[in-house]
C-alpha cells in the first residue's frame, strides 16, 4: 500500500487496474484459444482414398502420411514404418500401379486414387503368386521388410512388362529382360537387414519364369 501511496494511486483504483488487467489477459486467452481451435480446423481435410478395392473416407490432419493413414486410421499395419525417412522401403505400396514409399508422400494427395498394400495382395489361403514364392524360397526371416519386399517385386515386374528401364539397362531402346543385374538394381530401394537378398531374387525370378 506504501507503494500505491507513494505513486499517487489510491487503493481503490489500484483494485480496479488490476481487474481489468487479469479480465484483459482472459479475453486475450479466449481470443488464442479460439484461433488454435481455427488452425487445427483449417488443418484438417477431407479425401477418399481407394484401399484394396474399398473406397475409404477420411477426414486427417493435412501433414499425415500415407503410411500413417493406412496403418493408424485404416488399421491396416502390414505396411511397415521402418525409418520414415523413406530409405529402408518398409512402407512401399503400390498407388494406381506404381510402387511409392508411403512415408514419404501425403496422404490428402491422394484423392481418388487407387492404393494396393500387402493385405490387397493376398490372404492365408488364398496367397498372391509372389507371396507363395517368397514362402517357397525363405525370401524373409525376421519379415518386417517382407510386406515391402513382396509389394515392391510385384511392381518390378509390372515395371519390366510395361518397357521401363532402370540404370543397368543396357538397351534403354528395348524392352528390359528379367536379369538378376536388373532385379538388384530395381529392388535396391528395399533393404533386408536379415540379408535375404539372394533368395528374394530367387522367388522374384520363378514367378517371372511362370508368367513367361
Amino acid at each position: 500500500m506504501d507503494d500505491a501511496k507513494d505513486s499517487g494511486i489510491s487503493r481503490r483504483e489500484l483494485l480496479i487496474l488490476g481487474s481489468v488487467s487479469a479480465a484483459s489477459a482472459a479475453v486475450l486467452g479466449t481470443g488464442e484459444a479460439r484461433a488454435q481451435t481455427a488452425g487445427e480446423a483449417a488443418s484438417r481435410m477431407k479425401v477418399t482414398i481407394h484401399v484394396n478395392g474399398t473406397p475409404h473416407a477420411l477426414e486427417l490432419d493435412t501433414r499425415t502420411s500415407l503410411l500413417d493413414a493406412l496403418r493408424e486410421h485404416l488399421h491396416l499395419t502390414g505396411t511397415k514404418k521402418g525409418c520414415d525417412h523413406g530409405q529402408c522401403g518398409a512402407c512401399t505400396v503400390m498407388v494406381d500401379g506404381r510402387r511409392i514409399n508411403s512415408c514419404l508422400t501425403l496422404a490428402v494427395m491422394h484423392e481418388g486414387s487407387k492404393v494396393t498394400t500387402i493385405e490387397g495382395l493376398g490372404r492365408p489361403g488364398a496367397l498372391h503368386v509372389m507371396q507363395t514364392a517368397f514362402v517357397k524360397h525363405d525370401g524373409f526371416q525376421c519379415g518386417y521388410c517382407t510386406p515391402g519386399q513382396i509389394c515392391s517385386a510385384v511392381a518390378v515386374l509390372a515395371e519390366i512388362e510395361s518397357g521401363i528401364p532402370s540404370h543397368v539397362t543396357a538397351d534403354v531402346t528395348a524392352k528390359p529382360k528379367v536379369t538378376v543385374d536388373e532385379l538388384r538394381e530395381r529392388m535396391s530401394g528395399n533393404l533386408c537387414r536379415c540379408g535375404a537378398y539372394s533368395n528374394i531374387i530367387d522367388a522374384i525370378r520363378e514367378v517371372a519364369g511362370s508368367r513367361a
